[in-house]
C-alpha cells in the first residue's frame, strides 16, 4: 500500500535525457482509461504491443485514467496497465510518467509495479537535440479560476496523506462526486476559458528557456507556431483518446501527431 510517500516529488524540476537517435519518441495523454470504455483500453494495449516496442521512449502526460483513488484500488485495469508498461521496460524502452488532472494519484507502487519513471509536472528533457519543456497542461490554464483553486487544494500532501487513509469505498463516492461536479462545471463553462492562456504558455517557456512545448488536457491537437522574443517557437498539443487515439511521433528527422483508430465496440 501507498504510504503517501509516492507524492513527495519535487513539483517542479529540470530532467535531461539523452536518449539514441534510433527510432521515434512517443507522446501521449489524456485516455482516460476507465472499465466503461474497454475499446480505449484495447487501443492502448495495441499501441503497447505493436508501437512501443519499436521506440525510443514512451512519455505518458498525464490523465492515463479517468480517475485514481491510490495504488491500493483493486482494479484489473490497473494490473492490465502496468504489465503493458512493464512489457515495455524489459525490451528496453523507458517509460515515463507525468501527473494529470484526472490521476495525480497514482503513486511509487504503481511506477514500480510497472517500472514506470515518474517525472515532475513541469520537465524538460532533451528531444533529439531540441530543449523541449513537457507537462499534463492543466497550469496553464489559468484563466479557470475555480479549476486552479481546486488543483492547488486537491495538490496539499498532508490532505492526500489523510485521503488514503480513508476507507475504499468512501474515496470511491467521492472520486463519483468529483467527476460528476466536473462535469456539470464544464457545461457552464466557455471553451476559451478552459483552454490555454498563451500569455502563460510564453512566461514558463520563457521560465524553462525553451523554444518546443509538449503538452495535453485541453483535448485539442494541434501544431500552434508563433514567435517568443524574437525566436520562433511551437507548441504541440495532444489529443484525447475518447473517438480515435492521439499520438505525438517525435524523430531526428522530424515530428508528426497522429491518430489512432479505435477497435469497434461489439453489440
Amino acid at each position: 500500500m501507498c504510504s503517501g510517500s509516492c507524492y513527495w516529488e519535487p513539483v517542479f524540476s529540470l530532467l535531461f535525457l539523452s536518449l539514441p537517435l534510433t527510432a521515434t519518441t512517443l507522446f501521449i495523454s489524456d485516455l482516460h482509461l476507465s472499465l466503461e470504455r474497454p475499446d480505449i483500453t484495447d487501443a492502448f494495449l495495441q499501441f503497447m504491443q505493436q508501437e512501443a516496442p519499436h521506440a525510443d521512449a514512451l512519455y505518458v502526460l498525464g490523465d492515463l485514467f479517468e480517475f485514481s483513488i491510490g495504488d491500493d484500488e483493486p482494479s484489473t485495469l490497473y494490473e492490465q496497465v502496468a504489465t503493458a508498461f512493464r512489457t515495455c521496460t524489459e525490451l528496453g524502452v523507458p517509460v515515463y510518467f507525468i501527473h494529470g488532472n484526472r490521476d495525480f494519484m497514482v503513486g511509487r507502487q504503481f511506477a514500480k509495479q510497472g517500472a514506470v519513471q515518474l517525472l515532475a509536472e513541469h520537465t524538460v528533457i532533451d528531444l533529439y537535440g531540441e530543449r523541449t519543456l513537457i507537462m499534463h497542461g492543466d497550469t496553464l490554464c489559468i484563466d479557470d479560476a475555480g479549476y486552479q483553486r481546486y488543483r492547488r487544494v486537491t495538490r496539499w500532501r498532508w490532505l492526500q496523506w489523510l485521503f488514503l487513509r480513508l476507507p475504499l469505498s468512501f474515496r470511491m463516492k467521492i472520486a463519483d462526486g468529483i467527476r460528476s461536479s466536473s462535469a456539470d462545471s464544464k457545461e457552464h463553462k466557455v471553451m476559451q476559458v478552459m483552454d490555454v492562456n498563451q500569455q502563460e504558455v510564453e512566461r514558463q517557456m520563457r521560465h524553462y528557456q525553451v523554444r518546443t512545448l509538449i503538452h495535453g488536457h485541453t483535448h485539442r491537437p494541434a501544431l500552434h507556431d508563433f514567435v517568443l522574443d524574437d525566436t520562433s517557437a511551437r507548441r504541440w498539443v495532444l489529443g484525447d483518446w475518447y473517438t480515435q487515439g492521439s499520438v505525438l511521433a517525435v524523430s531526428p528527422h522530424g515530428v508528426s501527431l497522429e491518430e489512432r483508430s479505435l477497435p469497434k465496440v461489439k453489440s
